[in-house]
């Protein structure tokens, strides 16, 4: 045991260097490969009594470090490949942004939200007021012949339709500003 003891010790000590700078080359972090010389050197005693006794040491602690390494340049070969992946469709979403962003017309989208909220409110409108207010505003009738053909007052019209502007100055109030900035500045 004591001669097993003082040939690793000796074996650590001409080889732990080369040893190193071999992994170290490979790794490229001292640390890293210092790491593996020690395990590689720890798997070579814990294992020695299964090993043949023509085995050539250093070549065998050699092939393990050698083992060792290649499996860490697979991880990071591995690990390139899904960042890669990763940044490609970071920038493939970054791109669509830019496009999608580029593309955008707020006006357009103002206006075709503000159309859905008239159309929403006129459609859940009483069906007389709804049909006095497109009367009024679409078919540009008078108030009088509104009440004329309705036989209703003209008093009865103008409620109407202030009931549908009222209705329709709640569902619109968070487009007002952004319409009055658009047409007056």
């Amino acid at each position: 045991m004591n001669s097993e003891l003082t040939a690793f010790n000796e074996l650590f000590t001409n080889y732990k260097g080369r040893f190193i700078r071999f992994a170290q080359t490979y790794v490229r972090d001292t640390a890293i490969a210092e790491d593996y010389v020690i395990d590689a050197l720890i798997y070579y005693w814990e294992n020695r009594h299964k090993l043949e006794g023509d085995v050539n040491v250093p070549a065998y602690v050699l092939t393990v470090i050698k083992h060792k390494c290649l499996n860490y340049l697979q991880h990071q070969s591995l690990h390139e490949e899904v960042v890669d992946t990763m940044i490609s469709h970071a920038q493939w979403e970054l791109n669509t942004r830019i496009t999608s962003l580029e593309a955008c017309e707020p006006y357009e989208l103002f206006v075709a939200e503000a159309q859905e909220i008239v159309k929403t409110t006129l459609a859940r409108l009483p069906k007389r007021t709804h049909e006095i207010f497109i009367m009024s505003r679409m078919q540009n009738l008078s108030h009088k012949e509104i009440a004329e053909k309705l036989d209703i007052t003209t008093k009865g019209v103008e409620f109407h339709i202030a009931k549908a502007l009222k209705e329709l100055r709640i569902g619109l109030k968070d487009y007002l500003p952004v319409f009055l900035y658009l047409f007056f500045y």
